[in-house]
Parts: C-alpha cells; sequence; structure tokens
C-alpha cells in the first residue's frame, strides 16, 4: 500500500462514527416529538378532568349575564331535588350505599343519589344527598354535573326537595371543603331537619368534598 493511499484512509470517518452523528442529529428532533406528546396527553387529561366543569360555570355566566331563566320543573315529585340559584334539577335515587362503588357509580350516571340509612326529607335528622363522584379522571364527564355548580351557593340560599308528593324547603346555613374520610355529615347534625349535599372538589377531581348544609325551613 503506498503512503498515500494510507493518508487517504487515515481521513476516512468510520462507520461508527457515522452513525454516532446522525443520533445525535436525530435526538433533538425525537425529544422535540416526545415532548409534543407529552403536552398533547396533558391536554386531554385537562380537557376530560375540568372540560364538564368548565361548561357548566360557562352556562352559569351566561343566565347571570342575559337574566335567562332556566326551567326548573321538577323531574319527578317521587325524589327530587331543585337549586334555583344554579339551575340545579335532578332525580334522586333513595336509599344509596355511600361506602360502595359498585352501588353509586351507576346511580350517580342517572342523577343525585340519597345516602342509606340517612333521615328522609321531612323526617328528623340529617338527609343526606351526593352527586358527581368518579372512580378515574377520565370518567369524569360521564356522571351527572348537578352539583357542578354548588360552590356558588351561599348563607340563605334556598334548596328544594320533592318527596312523595311534597316539596320541602331548606335554607344554606354553612358551606365548606373536608376531606374524603370527613363522615360525621352522614349523621345527625342538629336538634332539626337538616339537609346536606356533597360533591367532589374542586369540580372536576375527587381530591378532596365540598359540604353544603341546610335547615329545613318549612314543616
Amino acid at each position: 500500500m503506498s503512503a498515500t493511499s494510507v493518508v487517504a484512509t487515515k481521513h476516512l470517518p468510520s462507520s461508527s462514527g457515522r452513525t454516532k452523528k446522525t443520533l445525535k442529529k436525530a435526538l433533538p428532533a425525537r425529544l422535540n416529538l416526545f415532548g409534543n406528546l407529552l403536552i398533547l396527553a396533558a391536554g386531554f387529561i385537562l380537557f376530560f378532568t375540568f372540560g364538564p366543569a368548565l361548561k357548566e360555570e360557562a352556562e352559569y355566566s351566561v343566565r347571570q349575564t342575559l337574566k335567562i331563566e332556566k326551567d326548573l320543573t321538577p323531574p319527578n315529585t317521587d325524589f327530587s331535588i331543585v337549586i334555583p340559584k344554579i339551575g340545579a334539577v335532578a332525580p334522586v335515587f333513595e336509599n344509596t350505599d355511600p361506602f360502595d362503588p359498585r352501588k353509586y357509580l351507576p346511580i350517580l350516571l342517572k342523577g343525585v343519589a340519597h345516602a342509606k340509612d340517612t333521615a328522609l326529607p321531612g323526617e328528623f335528622g340529617n338527609t343526606y344527598l351526593f352527586a358527581h363522584s368518579t372512580d378515574a379522571f377520565y370518567n369524569v364527564g360521564r356522571y351527572n354535573a348537578v352539583f357542578y355548580l354548588l360552590g356558588k351557593l351561599e348563607k340563605g340560599d334556598k334548596i328544594e326537595v320533592y318527596y312523595k308528593g311534597e316539596k320541602i324547603e331548606y335554607e344554606v346555613a354553612e358551606k365548606k371543603v373536608v376531606g374524603p374520610e370527613a363522615v360525621k355529615y352522614l349523621g345527625k347534625l342538629g336538634e332539626w331537619s337538616t339537609l346536606t349535599l356533597q360533591t367532589c372538589y374542586p369540580p372536576g377531581t375527587t381530591l378532596k368534598r365540598l359540604v353544603v348544609v341546610a335547615n329545613q325551613i318549612n314543616y
């Protein structure tokens, strides 16, 4: 082999060197693609988690701004709830086990659940109703959105519950955010008839619980 050919050979890049350079050039593009996919996935999660709540908020704002009256006719008078301020109207399903997702999740697809072993409307004690709960973020939109705006309620706001042909009226007395383990609201809250409404908080998540307690005002 001549000296010239030896010198030329030394300047030729090896196949492994060319591969490393190719990978080095491709890495930023792959990282960029991966980053975009992560952003897209996060966008989908946010949409499915908070989309239903944002829709309810938008509709509420439009009604308030344009003074639009929503139809507040109860779906039945056997057991249903009407909350005029937030335009919530839904049937209520009696004696639902609040500790068994297999029992309450199918109910929450259709309306509001009445917790088993709590008082029935008109009875002495505490009537406990709950809505909007889910087993995973991607299922949030499947469940009834009737209590998404529960946080808008303030002391003095009215709630109507229809039970066995009668309308029972309540007035909001208290609103607070509690942990999922706070079960005291399932029991009696005073020496009078009360109504407790519960939903997940913040809307679209299952991190905590928003609880609204109201006192019966018509006997």
